[in-house]
């Protein structure tokens, strides 16, 4: 998925239309977490215009994450559609502050970096498996446990009501005060 600015020139009338699939032999060159990467099928096409060429990618694959609470593999599929822009001259960049573009290194294209990156952005901050879904109970230990939200409120509720058994005799004497 490279290509020199100057076999790209030779589509600008017609376009480019892309159909490739990118291999991501070693799964950690997108993130530690990642176990392993399908190969990632692009499809899309490329307009090429004098100083700039922008690409409309769709992008389909799977990645295989560990589950956050199990570490069981989750398989999490991709399908994303992007357009990314790449400037041509070095004096443009200043124009496109706002919008998301990418530097050329050298006078060539590398699509693959940027797949890359849009991979990585696609990894949620949880994975969680179907059967760690369906569980009602968390993972435990000896003296720890894993809770939800909401079950961490009821303990904070019941520790709230319950008088330190040093402080009892003087709770009662407040309860007496306010019975009378």
């Amino acid at each position: 998925m490279k290509w020199s600015i100057i076999q790209l020139q030779k589509y600008r009338d017609k376009g480019l239309t892309l159909d490739e699939t990118v291999t991501f032999d070693n799964p950690e060159e997108i993130d530690p977490q990642v176990r392993n990467v399908s190969p990632i099928h692009v499809t899309g096409k490329a307009d090429i215009g004098t100083n700039r060429v922008t690409f409309h990618l769709n992008i389909t694959g799977h990645m295989v994450l560990p589950c956050s609470r199990t570490l069981v593999d989750v398989d999490l599929p991709i399908n994303l559609k992007t357009i990314e822009t790449f400037l041509l001259s070095e004096t443009e960049y200043d124009h496109y502050e706002e919008e998301e573009i990418h530097r050329i290194e050298g006078d060539v294209i590398d699509l693959k970096p940027v797949i890359r990156e849009l991979l990585l952005l696609e990894i949620p901050l949880q994975v969680i498996s179907d059967e760690a879904r369906e569980q009602d109970k968390l993972p435990s230990g000896k003296n720890w446990e894993v809770m939800t939200e909401e079950q961490a409120y009821e303990v904070e509720e019941e520790k709230e009501k319950k008088v330190d058994p040093r402080l009892a005799d003087l709770a009662k004497l407040l309860d007496q005060n306010k019975n009378s």
